[in-house]
């Protein structure tokens, strides 16, 4: 984004072009040699990102100091623009070749070196990848999902989904209570936003239990978790997920929620 906002700035009032490439290419010992690296350099194949600007160029004397911290050719800023990317490139081994004339635009190439995977180590990732997938808990039951960011909705349901579980949603406290209510039997659990419009968190969660005393709530929040418990110290929260949600946090909260409340139901029995 550094780099494409110094293109946008430098074809000033009168507009221009930004084109953004990415590739593959072979760099060989003479093209290292003349990279703006602190690091030795392997020979060999590197992916790069090209963003070339038609804009006002910069001269010899220019383009020696872009790179040095606290160097800017603007009036306002901290000129750290281009030392972060040149940071940022070099921490990852990878390297940046600059072009310019005046009057005649801008290229800055970045540059890291390729990773390569035989077959073998793909399959084996592969493998891996499905056994975790495998070992994931699986449920059956209905939970209401309750959060008033829609992406945080979408993305929910489809982990909620692929683990097995029917789900309701609802976009705020008024809409889950509403939906609790005409479904509470049905509903083995329910993950419950924090802080949200007409209703937050804690007012949901009274009328719910109101509601139905027994049921588990998991309680969801972008908040650390130790402020969260702090905050429902009493109140029978069943557990706790940080925001954003992960397929793994997400499945292990709930198999410790359903299963436990499955296990009282037997001991009741």
């Amino acid at each position: 984004m550094n780099l494409i906002i110094n293109a946008s700035e430098s074809t000033g009032e009168k507009g221009g072009t930004i084109n953004i490439t990415t590739g593959l290419m072979e760099c060989g010992r003479e093209y290292l040699n003349d990279a703006q690296a602190e690091t030795d350099l392997k020979e060999g194949d590197y992916v790069f990102l090209e963003i070339t600007d038609t804009g006002c160029g910069m001269d010899k004397a220019t383009l020696s100091k872009i790179f040095d911290p606290f160097f800017s050719t603007k009036f306002t800023g901290r000129g750290l623009g281009l030392a972060a990317v040149h940071g940022i490139v070099r921490g990852h081994k990878g390297f940046m070749k600059v072009y310019s004339e005046p009057g005649h635009g801008t290229t800055f190439k970045v540059l890291f070196p390729a990773a390569r995977y035989s077959v073998v180590e793909d399959s084996s990732l592969r493998a891996a990848a499905q056994k975790k997938e495998e070992e994931i808990f699986k449920g059956s039951d209905t939970i209401l999902l309750v959060d008033d960011e829609e992406p945080i909705r979408t993305l929910g349901r489809t982990m909620l989904e692929r683990m097995g579980f029917s789900v309701f949603s609802a976009a705020n406290g008024i809409e889950a209570v509403e939906i609790f209510r005409k479904y509470k039997n049905q509903i083995a659990c329910i993950i419950l936003d924090l802080t949200m419009p007409h209703m937050d968190g804690d007012e949901t969660f009274r009328k719910m239990r109101f509601i139905r005393p027994d049921i588990p709530i998991i309680m969801s929040s972008g908040y650390n978790e130790q402020d969260v418990v702090n905050r429902f110290l009493g109140k029978g929260m069943s557990g706790f997920i940080q925001k954003p949600y992960h397929l793994s946090t997400l499945a292990e909260a709930l198999k410790k929620v359903i299963t436990g409340s499955k296990s009282g139901d037997e001991e009741k029995r």
